[in-house]
């Protein structure tokens, strides 16, 4: 989760046809993807992949929006079950287990938010899962890589540095180990006899706290759906209610701020996109765009045959007579 961080700035400041690529960029190194027109991922499969029900909202909401926008169906796998994630004094009230069906409902809400076909909970215990089987975790995301036939994975960067939760950096090794394991057909041979055949992802979205960038995606059309994922977080508190929170302590003090509307949705959206989504603000108007989210990203052809042997055969590849 980035809680902190996002609480932090507050308290401070307050490749594949079809798709639209920019390689100019304020940034050596770094793509941009802007939106593209009509469906070009139409028949891919997307996994949203996060830890805990707050992580993908904060952090891509609006890439994987965009993307099942473009043509993905996409599912979302939450690998804790959250019994340890509210914030202090503003998540929800009672015992950890109150907590859990909490933050299951607002996982939950995420799947037409963001338009997606469905999800999946593992519900390991939250903040424990560096003690959980890696293999178990690893053979369950693959079964779903299989089952779901995947191509993309949208998730934490398994090699990022300064994240400190457990169940971050666990889960982001297992899928990034699953993505590549699930095109083996000698490893887990039990599931490719009961019909679900070796299918390997193709295409990362990482994300991270301090991200090793090399993608920023235009999130810009569909930040409204960021906003609404955010606020589905009720149960964390940071995020999904701070607006009419603040709304409520100011009238109490005779005090009204505009930017919070007159209603709590008005004040509990306005608050989201003000504060909680100034990075992806500061971070667009680098890019030259409204709002934007950044990545380590992983594409086609990574982990496979060297770019220099495909260069020459495109160059030097002739028919056969």
């Amino acid at each position: 989760m980035l809680r902190r961080q996002f609480l932090n700035s507050m308290i401070g400041g307050a490749g594949a046809a079809g798709l639209a690529l920019s390689q100019t960029s304020p940034s050596p190194g770094v793509t941009l993807e802007r939106p593209a027109a009509g469906t070009p991922h139409k028949g891919k499969v997307l996994l949203a992949v996060q830890a805990h029900s707050d992580d993908i909202p904060l952090s891509a909401a609006g890439t994987v929006a965009k993307l099942v926008q473009e043509g993905y169906t996409g599912y979302l796998l939450r690998t804790s079950n959250d019994d340890m994630g509210d914030a202090p004094g503003l998540g929800t009230p009672g015992t950890i287990g109150e907590n859990v069906l909490g933050n299951e409902r607002d996982n939950a809400r995420l799947v037409s938010i963001l338009g997606l076909k469905g999800h999946f909970d593992f519900n390991y215990n939250n903040h424990y899962m560096g003690g959980v089987a890696f293999n178990e975790l690893l053979c369950r995301i693959i079964f779903l890589i299989r089952f779901l036939k995947v191509d993309t994975v949208v998730c934490w960067d398994p090699w990022a540095h300064d994240e400190e939760n457990p169940d971050h950096y666990v889960t982001a090794r297992a899928v990034e180990a699953a993505c590549w394991i699930a095109g083996r057909r000698h490893d887990y041979p039990e599931q490719v006899a009961a019909g679900f055949a070796p299918h390997a992802v193709t295409d990362k979205y990482y994300f991270a706290r301090r991200p090793e960038i090399t993608r920023v995606v235009d999130i810009s059309e569909v930040i409204d759906k960021k906003v609404e994922a955010n606020r589905a977080n009720v149960a964390k508190g940071p995020a999904g209610t701070n607006g009419s929170r603040l709304r409520a302590e100011l009238a109490r003090r005779n005090l009204r701020l505009p930017l919070l509307g007159e209603d709590d949705a008005t004040a509990d959206r306005n608050y989201i996109k003000e504060f909680v989504l100034a990075r992806n603000r500061e971070l667009g108007k680098r890019h030259g765009v409204a709002y934007a989210e950044a990545f380590h990203y992983i594409g086609p052809g990574a982990g496979g045959r060297d770019s220099r042997i495909e260069e020459y055969i495109r160059k030097h590849a002739v028919p056969l007579r």
